[in-house]
């Protein structure tokens, strides 16, 4: 069954808003042209990664969804974009880190049977993960992101995803080891959005929408997880033709779901009750 249109979902981990709007030059570059649409955009609390990628896909907050810190994971039992967009006849793809493979998948995630995979029944379809085992604060354990945007691209190639998601937690990781405000912040910030500018294009010439986003901030001491605009804020960059509210307009975390199947035409559950931004 063909869906409305197509989607690739980008989540960079952990990017507070403004290093967003004062590093990503390339970003930047296409909201001033006015080929990307940005907002400012909050995240749920607590702002802690796991609790902020169960709430993307779900449109529900931690408090109901039950995913309450980076150390408590099981399979959500809310429906999310995968499982809708796999019940309207779409594939779906993944290029992420395992937690999101554990919240929409199974659990817990197996090493060998779980990295990488094509499955016909969904809800995810194609799915390649990465764990980051062993992460420390010597040592990110993180994919080149590069890697990652051709996996997605592969995918999409490939097999012809109609909705596909790419999380990385390079940024997320270095904030947590150098902070915000510093030269390998800037050199970080400068490298992901050259890497991420080389793909975009295709992406979009293959007819895809794509959204640029974060799952939450961070400050400049690298924490996240609490009450705070630096913690809970970051852009959100919209390639596409629909359009969206007032470029002063804050967007919160939970209308992100909807909106993604709203873009695809698939019916959005009655569990997301955010507004849909982009119509």
């Amino acid at each position: 069954m063909a869906l409305k249109s197509k989607l690739l979902l980008i989540i960079l981990d952990g990017v507070p808003y403004r290093n967003w709007r004062r590093l990503m030059g390339n970003l930047e570059g296409w909201a001033q042209s006015g080929e990307a649409q940005v907002w400012r955009m909050r995240s749920v609390l607590p702002s802690t990664s796991a609790c902020c990628y169960a709430s993307i896909h779900t449109g529900v907050t931690p408090q109901v969804h039950g995913i309450l810190s980076n150390e408590s994971r099981f399979r959500v039992t809310q429906p999310d974009i995968f499982s809708e967009v796999s019940k309207a006849g779409g594939k779906t793809g993944a290029v992420t880190h395992s937690y999101w493979s554990e919240f929409f998948r199974a659990y817990p995630f197996d090493l060998v049977e779980d990295m990488e995979f094509d499955d016909p029944s969904g809800p995810i379809t194609h799915g390649r993960f990465h764990t980051m085992t062993g992460y420390n604060l010597k040592n990110q354990m993180t994919p080149s992101d590069v890697d990652l945007f051709a996996t997605l691209t592969m995918l999409a190639k490939r097999h012809g995803i109609d909705y596909g998601i790419l999380h990385t937690c390079t940024l997320d990781s270095m904030g947590h080891r150098f902070g915000h405000d510093c030269h390998e912040m800037d050199n970080a910030c400068y490298a992901m959005d050259g890497m991420l500018a080389a793909f975009l294009p295709q992406w979009r010439k293959a007819g895809y929408e794509v959204i640029v986003t974060a799952d939450h901030g961070q400050t400049d001491r690298g924490h996240h997880g609490g009450h705070d605009d630096e913690m809970q804020d970051f852009a959100l960059y919209y390639f596409g033709p629909a359009k969206g509210p007032e470029p002063d307009t804050l967007l919160d975390q939970l209308q992100l779901a909807p909106t993604v199947l709203s873009r695809l035409g698939v019916e959005i559950p009655g569990t997301m009750k955010a507004k849909v931004f982009l119509g």
